[in-house]
């Protein structure tokens, strides 16, 4: 096989393109989904529990795994290790998917990615840390470059108000992971990021079958089988495989390039809404998305 020649640069930034490949097409799913003919679409929660729930098989078998011979955890790092589930893995996608029932595939993923940005800010509001000249470049890039793109979808949405919820959504989602990831540096210098990762998505699953049960009767899951394909998609090829593939090329070339090559999924998200989901294309809208992806390389750079 070719990539066996490859150096481990090579290989880490192949590993990376192919995650950001991956994560682009999660907000494809979701709009597919959505659009699948029957007298009710899928709702938001039943989707993202089809999908946890697809996922959810591969990320048992990885936490026994490599808890096997680790130490066990104690009370605190169950209370934290839920805490941080909820917010990362659990609110973070709630929030999103409810976005994506309002607006488009590429907006919502450029809000997404305002996520960098949010971590350099809970940082300096919660953490103590201080606001460097690059980083307050970086928040004006990104939200000038976010400004640019909504606006572009109000002119062509025709319903601002489904804009305006739907953005709002999908921030909240982006705040939410934020948290998350600035609360698990230190549970993944504990517990090592696969281990930490895959507890923490055994905490989401469990949080989105029970919000299901509560909120939903069991019905709901009879679903017609597009709607089981693309949320068995989104569980394997936007979630388990892109996650460990991420994993694997932060190994090889470090978390910072790692970023970098990332920031390729938003605009990979808008060319193929364009191409798959007829979703308008336009300068304003690329000028945008460039703006939101510079402010990231900024943020991400050492």
């Amino acid at each position: 096989m070719p990539w066996k020649n490859w150096s481990s640069e090579s290989l880490g930034v192949a590993l990376a393109i192919s995650a950001a490949f991956g994560f682009s097409f999660k907000a494809i799913f979701v709009k597919l989904a959505y659009a699948v003919p029957q007298a009710v679409a899928v709702d938001a929660i039943t989707l993202l529990a089809l999908r946890m729930s697809f996922a959810l098989p591969f990320f048992a078998v990885i936490a026994v795994r490599s808890s096997r011979a680790a130490p066990a955890l104690s009370r605190r790092d169950w209370l934290t290790l839920a805490a941080l589930g909820l917010l990362g893995y659990y609110g973070a996608s709630v929030f999103d998917f409810i976005g994506l029932s309002y607006i488009s595939a590429g907006l919502e993923r450029l809000i997404l990615f305002t996520y960098p940005t949010l971590t350099v800010m809970i940082g300096v509001l919660f953490m103590g840390k201080t606001l460097q000249q690059r980083e307050i470049a970086a928040l004006l890039l990104s939200y000038v470059g976010i400004g640019l793109v909504f606006f572009h979808d109000l002119e062509f949405s025709g319903e601002p108000r489904s804009v305006l919820i739907g953005s709002a959504f999908v921030f909240a989602s982006s705040l939410s992971y934020a948290f998350y990831l600035a609360g698990s540096g230190a549970m993944i210098q504990r517990l090592g990021s696969v281990r930490f990762t895959a507890l923490a998505m055994l905490v989401s699953v469990l949080a989105i079958e029970l919000h299901l049960v509560v909120t939903q009767p069991l019905s709901a899951l009879a679903q017609p089988l597009p709607i089981y394909a693309y949320a068995a998609a989104m569980a394997l090829l936007s979630t388990v495989l892109p996650v460990f593939l991420q994993s694997a090329a932060i190994r090889r070339i470090g978390a910072a390039k790692s970023v970098m090559i990332g920031t390729l999924g938003p605009m990979l998200t808008i060319v193929f809404a364009w191409w798959l989901l007829d979703e308008p294309l336009s300068l304003t809208q690329l000028s945008g998305a460039a703006l939101v992806l510079a402010g990231v390389w900024l943020v991400s750079r050492r």
